[in-house]
């Protein structure tokens, strides 16, 4: 068999794939406008949860959306499965306001254990009452009927059965029950099997509907112009250039706020390019370069203890040895691939938003209070975007086509440029985490201390939520500065000491607009912990993944730490042993989490290869051991493994935002790079499945272990110790240098 190398196919095939790019796009616009009637979505109504249609096909209604992380295809398994229907019977609504309940926000690792744990009991209390219905009708009791397929049986006469459809008349017109019986998992046959993605095909074949791709009739293009210095205000705007350019339609001005529309895309950007801005700059930000003692000496609002056991100054006073340290992490941005964008249409005083919101049910209220529009009146229905993991730059453009649409009562699509989504989208907060702790005579830990710096918690959870959305202050509606919350999540110690004092020390208020990134608080505060730990290894000389045995108890986290270091073969020594005078170095890091101590176990072993002479750092190999409980679809749980791993190790080595005074540096891929095709690193994942036990989620936990595996095995590599996230090679020179081991 011949083999074909990528490089070589695309330089022969330079024109058939132009051609085919071009079908795709072609297929892509496509994107229907229609848009669904609404139905009930009170959420203790089954109706509210699905339909079945006289085919026996089975729509269920989600308020969770997929983000690209395959949660669709699970979330459907779930619901065949506990409907005992086949799974290509099941259709799926997520996200669409008027459509579906409202589950939260998708995030915090909930869609699956929340999510899929309400839509599991509503998918049972409607097969519940499609039996009672058969029963009544055939005046059986519920205990002779069985169902397959989504046909109920009598089992005292096989030939007495009834389709779903057949039961289901006008709909169900009842309420969840809370206690209807669950399947047993001994009984699955869809839970815990792979399932292909629903989503894969169509996104193969450009079909896929991208909320990039949506169209309207008569739709207009806009740009919104916005500065990429932080706080600064609009002085003025002279938009005669822009008015020349072909197909221009207007200039829409709200305060600070300002957009230049057309009939067309490209005639958009041009507007945008010369339309003539005068900006008052805002104050300036900290400077970048003294940000990790800045961060501490901000005003705080609060501090409190997140854990305290024992009594911490006996440890310490006892104590035959002593470390500190102190761990910071770079203030990072989405960057999604793609930048935002979003679609509005306003008609008759009603509000329809085609969004890539994570959170569609709670821009319902945002919306509301930018517009001034009653909430019942703003629909927000998902498309798929660009993506996400926490609230970004979709929530802007959201906004910003909502107000464009209703000031000038047409359709308006709003696409972010590079530079926006780069420079403006929301940012997460620095951090700073310091730590302390005490040895006895044989090496173990007596005492814990640390304290950890972390933005100010903006969200009530699990109530409407009040996103720091650009156009709402560009317009004078107050908002707050940041959204973020949990942040302390992770930052207690993870093993069994018997003296711990760990302190949350809640910075008043973040100098950039903040949200969630992946793994929000948790990614931080294990990096720390997580490094600490693989100092005090070093300090009592045992070796990194037998300390962490020797002082945990629980044996869900002892297994998966005993799995990882099975995979990866782990070969026990202390650290940094292996002595070499190359210029390129190897070594080998661990990292556990038991994520928010709570749900989730991860283990990964990281092995490096470190360039003595130029500090560049390259991640060979990463081996996951991951239990998070019943797994839905396996499959799917080793997409999220892979993904986290590779995204963060890009976070890990590079990802840093720029600013000088107030102006974000940070705007294309340049200034803002991230991890190249070349650089990913093999992915090796152990899943440890759990039938029976509750399934948690999947896809915040594993990129809470990247930096500090990679941290501990650049130590191992080097005796070189990196605590401050990104591993830039200008950082890990300096490393080197304070090791005495650069070569010159």
């Amino acid at each position: 068999m011949k083999t074909i190398q990528r490089r070589n196919f695309l330089q022969g095939a330079g024109a058939g794939l132009l051609l085919v790019s071009f079908q795709f796009s072609e297929l892509a616009h496509a994107a229907s406008a229609a848009i669904t009637p609404a139905k009930s979505v009170t959420k203790d109504a089954l109706d509210t949860w699905l339909t079945i249609d006289a085919s026996n096909q089975v729509t269920v209604y989600v308020g969770k959306v997929d983000l690209g992380t395959g949660t669709k295809t699970a979330l459907s398994q779930i619901a065949a499965e506990e409907l005992s229907i086949p799974f290509d019977k099941v259709n799926m609504v997520m996200g669409d306001t008027a459509t579906t309940p409202d589950q939260w926000i998708t995030g915090a690792a909930l869609t699956i254990q929340q999510g899929g744990a309400e839509l599991r009991n509503a998918a049972a209390s409607a097969r519940q009452a499609l039996m009672l219905r058969a029963a009544q009708r055939w005046e059986v009791p519920v205990s002779t009927l069985q169902v397959a397929n989504g046909v109920v049986t009598d089992k005292t006469n096989p030939a007495r059965q009834a389709k779903y459809a057949e039961l289901i008349g006008e709909g169900f017109q009842i309420k969840v029950d809370p206690k209807a019986p669950l399947k047993p998992h001994t009984e699955y046959t869809l839970v815990g099997r792979s399932q292909p993605r629903v989503d894969i095909p169509a996104k193969v074949s450009g079909e896929h509907p991208y909320v990039h791709d949506f169209k309207l009739p008569g739709m207009l293009h806009a740009r919104v112009v916005r500065s990429t210095q932080i706080g600064a205000k609009l002085a003025a705007v002279d938009d005669r250039e822009a008015r020349r350019v072909r197909g221009y339609v207007a200039t829409v001005r709200q305060g600070d706020f300002l957009a230049v529309v057309c009939d067309n895309e490209w005639s958009a950007v041009k507007a945008s390019r010369v339309v003539r801005a005068q900006w008052t700059p805002g104050p300036d930000l900290p400077v970048k370069e003294q940000l990790d003692s800045l961060w501490r000496q901000m005003p705080l609002a609060k501090e409190e203890a997140t854990q305290k056991v024992g009594q911490i100054d006996t440890a310490f006073t006892s104590a035959q040895k002593t470390v500190k340290a102190s761990y910071h992490f770079a203030v990072q941005t989405h960057a999604s691939i793609g930048p935002s964008c979003a679609v509005a249409q306003y008609e008759k005083g009603e509000l329809v938003v085609w969004s890539a919101s994570q959170a569609t049910h709670s821009m319902q209220h945002e919306l509301s209070v930018i517009t001034r529009l009653p909430k019942e009146k703003i629909r927000l229905i998902y498309l798929d975007g660009s993506g996400c993991y926490g609230r970004n730059g979709h929530e802007d453009a959201t906004a910003d086509a909502a107000l464009i649409a209703i000031e000038l009562g047409r359709p308006v699509r709003v696409q972010w440029m590079r530079h926006d989504e780069t420079a403006l989208a929301p940012k997460s907060p620095p951090r700073a985490m310091d730590l302390e702790a005490a040895l006895d005579a044989n090496g173990n830990i007596q005492g814990w201390k640390g304290d950890f710096y972390i933005a100010l918690n903006h969200i009530q959870a699990f109530k409407p939520l009040d996103f720091p959305l650009l156009s709402a202050t560009e317009t004078g509606v107050p908002r707050p500065g940041n959204w973020v919350g949990f942040l302390f999540q992770n930052a207690g110690a993870p093993y069994a000491v018997p003296h711990i004092q760990v302190t949350t020390k809640h910075i008043a208020q973040t100098f950039l607009r903040a949200s969630h990134l992946r793994s929000p608080g948790r990614i931080e505060n294990s990096f720390a912990n997580e490094s600490f730990m693989d100092e005090l290894a070093y300090a009592a000389g045992a070796d990194a993944a037998e300390f962490r045995l020797r002082h945990l108890q629980d044996a869900r986290g002892k297994e998966v730490l005993g799995a990882a270091i099975k995979a990866a073969q782990w070969q026990t020594r202390p650290s940094a042993q292996v002595k070499s005078k190359d210029r390129v170095v190897r070594g080998r890091g661990i990292a556990y989490v038991r994520y928010n101590n709570a749900i989730t176990y991860v283990t990964t072993v990281a092995e490096v290869e470190v360039d003595r002479k130029t500090g560049h750092v390259k991640v060979l190999r990463l081996v996951v051991a991951h239990d998070c409980g019943q797994m839905i679809n396996p499959d799917g749980v080793l997409n999220q493994i892979q993904g986290g791993a590779i995204q963060t190790v890009s976070r890990t080595l590079m990802e840093d935002v720029r600013w000088s005074g107030s102006q974000i540096e940070s705007v294309d891929w340049g200034t803002y790079p991230i991890l190249r095709f070349g650089e990913v690193p093999k992915v090796e994942a152990v899943l440890i499945d759990r039938p029976g036990l509750p399934t948690w989620g999947a896809g915040e936990q594993t990129p809470t272990t990247i930096p500090a595996a990679i941290a501990n095995a650049i130590f191992d590599a080097t005796g070189a110790r990196l605590r401050q996230i990104p591993f830039a090679p200008s950082r890990v020179l300096a490393a080197l240098q304070a090791a005495g081991n650069a070569m010159v």
